[in-house]
């Protein structure tokens, strides 16, 4: 039995599901099981859920009609559709034409969803349910058209609607921008959870920025990756309702004052105004609808300086207006300038107030008068989606003690048991860091806060580990402090001046009993040892390092629960990451720990199926359906295992087939559209879509496809056919605009595909395609379609990657290392159905130290690929900072810190499995 940290509202019972299958061929039979026993598992969601579904059914107390007399037919629906395009129009109205017909649907869904909305809002204010906060910096959401008529079970009604009006459904909702709200698996990660959490009507909001322009558009021309802003909001978001009675004041700079009684006060500055504009989340099959409340920024009119317009400075009668609305113009923007490293963190702050003032609001409201604030933890839970929101901790502990009146144990004990933070990297470097300089200008009271959180974490670490072992104490405080290369508070210093003059005093006791000769001895004797520690130890900062502030530390001190997102990464945390923090937890004797002996944990990720399988594969769900004779799989994914039943029937073999066919049909042309390659849907579909990273490795894969190349050409025509399996390779994600090796690795693909596709005697055997501008919508459309998925990440690098579930779910055959969440997908789908490569996570330290020492040789075909490169075969663009990359036995961008040479020929020859498989399309059925 577990249950969910933040449900203690909810009795929530959750049981493993413990099917195994007989062995068998298929992997999409065993696939199912893997997300079963990930995601869904065997839920029973009991009191508060369930009496919210009576609630929903019935009249309210106000007298609402009841939910479940709104069964709209397409009449009403095409009706409901020509009012909005007639009454609430954003074009002329001249023409029906496709981006009118979307405005006017998704309008009118608006409005179902809308009184669901309500409904369930006024159900959690009048139960006072304890609620989740989920703060995230990313929302990947993707279209919301065909998820939300999906959830609401009202697909067939709306295409027969648009159909009497002169549409199609699909058409009309490819009319619809994807939401510029994230990037990668943490924005989708959250986005899946809100779809889940409403779907199990589960007491939960979101909480993000607005983002104007997202991070970017990626255009792929003749010099790479290029980024223009997305236009997301250009033509309105009809999801989006602006609350502009939902506003709060966000403070910058300014100073810290004392007054009468010791309390504090925060004044001056910059003063920006954040408003919350809402987007419905709704669940499937249920009314239940939450909320993601995303902040918009900007200042109040007086703010403008009508003055200096009327006299010709418009730049200074803008300013105050460009510097709040700028925080939300852009997804990270660069930090490589001060000036990007304050908006970041004005971003975060922006996040962490906003949302924490209306949160607390919230709570007041439902608490009544007075308000007892012992009772938050009770109410309130506030999940951090990695680092992002760390400030949340600083501030919940200002609003409790300056503007509440709390006092700093209260504040601090609250604080300890409301907020709970997920780990997203194993990555010492990627853990997030501040200046301190920067944090003590922008957030004056907030550095106050965290040194006296630091001051309490010092005191713990003194109180359980002594002071008799310095060097001891020195390495705990360098791992487990929160301010880095900062000297220690004077409470601290002077605990540590006390106990050394009792030490002295203690001495000077025994020596007495001794005769004098031998007393002199050993005084001399101790002042030597007393010099020499102080040389060997100190607590001093080094004036040549920079002072900061380490906020994954801050998360861990101030969190109630800390979880990593596969089960390798959650070892990885509580062993490397925070291997000092997990140590002082597991010894019993350290009291600052004893409440949370489960605060380190693991929570799996998962996805949701309804948009990952029932609406982007619906012929596959249609095939699901019908074997399992039930639809219900969508929400208990454990009727999936019914599927074993049918593993060697050929009728099924035969109708999954042609499913992915006409899903590989889609997919080619698609790219057509897209990229201009024709492409041979009876190829194998070879797929790596994901954010660009050296540790993801799409620059192994490449290479991997160079050797490909690079042997072909040293064939005939006979013997390549014979050898090899044809294949359309297919790479799509962005690089970070300032991430200039990510960049190169994108340019290096399209020049790869440039040279092949274009190449008459390879033809049709291999075609290499980078799919521009990847989002959740382009991934709908690749994954149905997709054969061979590759999560090829360094081991132990990768937190989870939960594309790696997408692709699994769609009947796709996984090539990869132990790293992230293929380690239990391996588990699950059966060791003969994944393509294993690549050094293990506890080798990788190990193979580094050896390549620093010079002991590394490189595989012969891995040196053939690097002079191929280097030859111009792939055009005049210089790759030798790119191959120098994966060259040298130490510097920072060298000596192949991803291990893509040492890795190389095990995945060139677990490639070769992959075309022996591929040709017996019975067995591995990945077709």
């Amino acid at each position: 039995m577990a249950t969910l940290p933040f449900s203690a509202a909810q009795s929530i019972s959750v049981s493993g599901f413990n099917y195994r299958a007989r062995h068998s061929n298929l992997f999409f039979v065993r696939a199912p099981r893997f997300f079963n026993r990930l995601k869904r598992r065997n839920l029973s969601v009991k009191n508060i859920a369930s009496d919210q579904r009576k609630e929903l059914k019935d009249p309210s107390v106000n007298g609402e009609a009841s939910l479940e007399t709104l069964e709209p037919d397409s009449a009403s629906i095409a009706a409901s559709i020509q009012y909005h395009a007639e009454f609430t129009p954003l074009f002329s109205p001249e023409h029906f034409d496709l981006p009118k017909a979307f405005v006017a649907t998704a309008e009118s869904v608006r409005d179902s969803l809308i009184i669901n909305w309500n409904a369930t809002y006024k159900y959690y204010e009048k139960m006072n349910v304890k609620q989740a906060y989920y703060l995230s910096m990313e929302f990947l959401q993707g279209r919301a058209l065909l998820n939300a008529i999906g959830n609401l079970e009202l697909s067939g009604a709306y295409a027969d609607a648009l159909r009497e009006l002169g549409h199609e459904l699909e058409d009309v909702a490819g009319q619809e921008p994807d939401a510029a709200l994230g990037n990668g698996g943490l924005g989708r990660l959250a986005s899946c959870f809100l779809d889940s959490l409403a779907t199990l009507n589960y007491p939960a909001w979101g909480y993000g920025l607005r983002y104007k322009y997202g991070l970017f558009k990626q255009l792929i021309t003749k010099d790479g990756q290029e980024e223009v802003a997305e236009n997301w909001l250009e033509m309105g978001n009809p999801w989006e309702i602006v609350r502009n009675d939902v506003s709060y004041s966000v403070k910058f700079y300014g100073e810290v004052i004392s007054k009468p009684g010791g309390s504090k006060e925060w004044i001056g500055g910059e003063n920006i105004t954040a408003v919350a504009y809402d987007v419905p989340i709704p669940g499937y099959k249920t009314k239940t609808t939450i909320n993601l409340r995303l902040w918009s920024t900007k200042v109040a009119p007086n703010e403008f300086d009508l003055r200096a317009y009327n006299a010709g400075d418009h730049a200074k009668a803008c300013a105050a207006l460009k510097n709040a609305e700028k925080i939300c113009y852009i997804l990270y923007p660069g930090d490589e300038s001060i000036e990007g490293k304050i908006l970041r963190l004005k971003q975060q702050y922006t996040l962490c107030s906003a949302s924490l003032q209306d949160i607390i609001a919230h709570f007041e409201r439902r608490s009544g008068k007075p308000v007892n604030w012992e009772n938050f933890p009770d109410k309130v839970v506030v999940q951090m989606n990695d680092t992002h929101p760390t400030l949340c901790i600083p501030e919940l502990i200002r609003i409790l003690i300056d503007l509440k009146g709390l006092s700093w144990k209260e504040s601090w004990d609250i604080t300890q048991r409301t907020v709970a933070y997920t780990n997203h990297t194993v990555l010492p470097e990627a853990l997030e860091k501040w200046s301190l300089d920067l944090l003590q200008k922008l957030l004056p009271r907030h550095v106050e806060i965290i040194r006296m959180i630091d001051e309490e974490l010092i005191h713990t670490i003194i109180a359980e580990y002594g002071t008799e072992d310095l060097d001891l104490l020195q390495h705990k405080l360098k791992q487990m402090r929160i301010l880095d290369n900062i000297e220690l508070p004077d409470s601290v210093l002077e605990l540590l001046v006390k106990q050394e003059e009792s030490s002295a005093v203690d001495s000077i006791k025994e020596d007495k009993v001794s005769d004098k000769e031998t007393e002199s001895a050993d005084e001399e004797q101790a002042e030597e040892q007393d010099t020499d520690a102080k040389d060997v130890v100190t607590f001093d900062p080094d004036p040549n390092l920079p002072k900061m502030v380490r906020m994954a530390n801050l998360c861990v001190v101030g969190g109630s629960a800390v979880n990593g997102v596969a089960e390798i990464h959650s070892e990885i945390v509580k062993n490397e990451v925070f291997n000092e923090f997990y140590k002082a937890i597991i010894s019993v004797s350290i009291t600052f720990w004893q409440l949370w002996p489960e605060k380190f944990q693991n929570k799996t990720n998962g996805v949701t199926p309804r948009r990952w399988i029932r609406f982007c594969n619906p012929d596959l769900s249609k095939i699901i359906t019908k074997w399992t004779g039930t639809d219900d799989w969508t929400l208990n994914t454990e009727k999936l295992s019914t599927l074993a039943e049918f593993s060697d029937n050929e009728d099924l073999q035969s109708e999954w087939r042609e499913a992915k066919k006409r899903n590989k049909i889609k997919v080619a042309d698609f790219l057509k559209e897209k990229t201009g390659y024709i492409v041979n849907p009876d190829a194998m579909f070879d797929v790596q879509v994901k954010r660009i990273h050296e540790y993801k490795r799409q620059l192994l894969n490449i290479m991997g496809i160079v050797y490909r190349y690079k042997k072909m050409k040293e064939m005939s025509p006979e013997e390549r056919k014979a050898r090899y399996v044809p294949r359309v390779c297919i790479f799509g994600g962005k690089a970070f605009a300032t991430y200039v090796q990510a960049k190169r690795i994108v340019k290096f693909i399209t020049d790869v595909g440039t040279t092949v596709n274009h190449d008459a005697d390879i033809g049709d055997l291999l075609k290499v395609v980078f799919v521009p501008d990847y989002n959740v919508s382009v991934a709908e459309v690749l994954i149905p379609g997709s054969e061979l998925s590759q999560h090829i990440s360094t081991a132990g690098m990768e937190a989870s990657g939960t594309s790696n579930m997408k692709f699994a779910m769609n009947g796709c055959i996984l090539i990869g290392t132990l790293d992230g969440a293929n380690v239990e997908i391996r588990q699950e789908v059966g060791e003969d159905n994944f393509f294993l490569f690549g050094a293990e996570a506890h080798e990788i330290a190990g193979l580094r130290k050896e390549r620093a020492e010079g002991k590394f040789i490189p595989d012969p075909r891995f040196e053939e690929v690097k002079a191929f490169v280097r030859n111009g075969v792939f055009g005049h663009y210089n790759y030798e900072e790119l191959m120098g990359s994966l060259e040298g036995n130490e510097g920072y961008g060298r000596a192949d810190y991803f291990l893509v040479g040492k890795d190389f020929p095990s995945y060139v020859e677990c490639q070769e499995k992959v075309d022996e498989a591929y040709k017996d399309q019975k067995v591995s059925s990945i077709c």
